[in-house]
């Protein structure tokens, strides 16, 4: 009974080859968290290949997850910090200021497609003109403009 203990299940364990497949990111990317702090490196058994467990694929899949909400990897390691649950008006706080950001982004791609569309209209009527406003209004803006 020891001796199972001792060694990985083959079945619920993964090379990190087949923990990137399992999760859909490269190796690269699971090489990358490791150093990043997100995700632990297995001890590597003498002779052998390190394996992760199922913990591992829910943790890759854990920060998938929340990148795919717009997290970015620094918040991710906060909310794994609070991912037993304990603290939800931490991760609140977290979502709440990411819901802020995302709504300023989306008010300031408005404002883009607002300007843009005014600028092709502009463009549509100049049929035939030398100066495309378009390329005169790039040209007139400074870069706080666009702010």
């Amino acid at each position: 009974m020891k001796s199972s203990l001792l060694k990985p299940d083959l079945k619920t364990s993964f090379t990190i080859g087949e923990l990137a497949k399992t999760t859909d990111v490269h190796i690269e990317t699971i090489r990358f968290y490791q150093r990043r702090g997100l995700m632990e490196e297995p001890l590597k058994p003498a002779g052998g290949i390190r394996r992760y467990g199922i913990d591992d694929v829910a943790r890759i899949r854990f920060i998938k997850s929340a990148q795919n909400l717009g997290f970015s990897l620094d918040e991710v390691i906060i909310l794994l910090a609070l991912e037993e649950g304990a603290d939800c008006a931490s991760a609140s706080k977290i979502a709440q200021k990411k819901l802020t950001e995302i709504k300023r982004k989306i008010s300031d791609l408005r404002r883009i497609e607002k300007s843009l569309s005014e600028l092709i209209s502009k463009c549509k009527e100049n049929n035939g003109q030398v100066q495309c406003p378009i390329i005169s209004s790039l040209q007139m803006r400074r870069h706080d403009d666009f702010r």
